[in-house]
């Protein structure tokens, strides 16, 4: 009995989508959801980062979907390949959706709207590592499209935690600058007590 309910488990754990079919939807699914021309290369770093599609599994399902129509594959305006979902596809998201797992669903997703999130903050945010005697510091800049809105350095002891603290101001760069700039507005000059004077 123990060892059915481990067995059970283990299946459970293993979340690579091995059934073709349902991921030709989830990726229908995702391309409907994100409402973009994707990039070829980033499709693929998505549905790696998942964690829940194979290679050999993505190869696929990417020849699949475009020999049956469900997604086109075309150039956005930078001359980049990108894949474009087609009405078949917007259908097979919209009608076939509930075919693939909604936790799978929901992480594909998650990953993507993180990924893309990266790559917005990468541009309005530029981190360097300044190596020092003592430690690290680490340039932060945060640029809009013609200026520097901020230039700082943050020193840490070392590389290691340099970089810690590059990741998480790049969790959320404009959460970051913001508390920044609230603290700024709302600093106020130090009050004496001159009540015993």
């Amino acid at each position: 009995m123990q060892e059915e309910n481990i067995r059970k488990m283990t299946e459970m754990a293993d979340t690579v989508i091995k059934d073709l079919p349902t991921l030709n939807i989830l990726l229908c699914y995702l391309l409907h959801r994100v409402d973009r021309p994707v990039e070829t290369d980033q499709l693929y770093e998505i549905a790696m980062e998942t964690e829940m599609i194979s290679y050999f599994s993505y190869q696929d399902s990417i020849k699949y979907l475009t020999e049956n129509g469900l997604i086109d594959i075309g150039f956005n305006r930078e001359g980049k390949e990108c894949f474009f979902i087609k009405p078949k596809g917007q259908a097979c998201a919209e009608q076939l959706k509930s075919y693939a797992p909604k936790s799978c669903r929901d992480k594909a997703v998650l990953v993507a709207l993180k990924y893309f999130a990266r790559l917005k903050y990468e541009q309005e945010i530029k981190i360097e590592y300044i190596p020092s005697e003592q430690g690290c510091y680490i340039n932060v800049r945060c640029i809009d499209s013609k200026y520097d809105l901020m230039d700082m350095k943050l020193f840490a002891p070392d590389l290691e935690q340099a970089k810690l603290v590059g990741r998480k101001i790049m969790l959320n760069p404009a959460g970051f600058y913001g508390k920044i700039i609230d603290f700024v507005l709302s600093n106020e000059e130090v009050t004496y007590d001159l009540t015993d004077n």
